[in-house]
């Protein structure tokens, strides 16, 4: 994927840093709008549980792809594919840096590759969501697309469906679509990784998991159990999910929030693993402020 002006990357696990460094590198550098490229700050009224810049950062800097469906909506990689490519042509065309701040690794070879889709299938969808065994789910994919399945984590219920679906769908192997996610060619975008030691991380996870707690998270997830009816890939966005179990009565609030924090520090995991094959990421190690270690870098691919 080719642009027409300068994109940078700043990539990371959850609770990171990357969006306090990408409102660093903004305040340092002028002329920088932000891409957010999460799969879940795209949902509305998601806004503590998914650590959305506050109104007073969008207000300072511009943002995009944020906002962008109600929670009961579909919102698929394609859609943000076209959705963020667009918002940075708009970028260039103002003649400013496109930010990229991202968590979401698929979400980011989308925007910055050239991966493309396979067509999709409603009905065969509907009916692979309607077996409740996501294992079995993953052993017919085995079966059916070993390659596929090798690459996807055994608990991505949401990516199992999908690959299943093209591989019925298609009667071709899912893995075989599209250049891939495992292809790095050259394509002008600068990015920076941001990298913990996996225990200071951890710790970081956990305090941002009582920040949100204390900032009203509970009150927000459920406003959203009740009234909004969200699709299956909202309902299943850390922190919510625990909570609406919660909510449901299936563990107390303490548990709830213990799980939070463990389901959160293994999906870093999850994160950097997927973002530490690229090798064109240029990785800095944080050992205390990432404001202080890492916006200087972001800042020279910037000016």
């Amino acid at each position: 994927m080719n642009f027409d002006g300068p994109v940078v990357v700043v990539l990371g696990p959850t609770a990171s840093g990357k969006s306090d460094v990408s409102m660093a590198v903004a305040s340092q550098v002028g002329q920088v709008e932000i891409v957010a490229c999460d799969a879940m700050q795209v949902y509305r009224g998601m806004d503590i549980g998914t650590a959305k810049p506050t109104t007073k950062d969008r207000e300072a800097v511009p943002h995009h792809c944020l906002d962008l469906v109600n929670p009961s909506d579909r919102f698929t990689v394609s859609d943000f594919q076209a959705t963020g490519r667009a918002a940075i042509r708009d970028i260039h065309l103002r003649g400013n840096v496109a930010l990229v701040v991202a968590g979401t690794g698929l979400y980011l070879t989308a925007l910055i590759d050239d991966l493309s889709f396979p067509g999709e299938w409603p009905e065969i969808r509907m009916e692979l969501e309607r077996v409740a065994d996501t294992s079995a789910l993953m052993r017919r994919l085995r079966d059916l697309d070993p390659e596929a399945a090798e690459k996807i984590e055994p608990g991505n219920r949401r990516r199992i469906i999908r690959a299943l679906e093209v591989c019925v769908g298609s009667g071709e192997k899912f893995s075989a679509t599209g250049p891939g996610t495992d292809a790095y060619p050259p394509n002008g975008v600068q990015q920076i990784g941001i990298l913990w030691e996996r225990e200071a991380l951890g710790r970081r996870v956990a305090e941002r998991v009582h920040r949100m707690m204390d900032a009203g998270f509970e009150a927000e997830a459920r406003s959203i159990f009740k009234d909004r009816s969200p699709s299956h890939t909202a309902a299943q966005a850390l922190g919510y999910r625990e909570l609406f179990a919660h909510f449901r009565g299936e563990c107390t609030r303490d548990e709830a929030i213990a799980d939070i924090i463990t389901h959160t520090k293994q999906f870093a995991v999850r994160q950097e693993r997927w973002f530490r094959r690229d090798p064109r990421i240029n990785w800095v190690r944080v050992l205390e402020d990432p404001i202080a270690e890492v916006a200087p870098v972001v800042v020279s691919h910037c000016s």
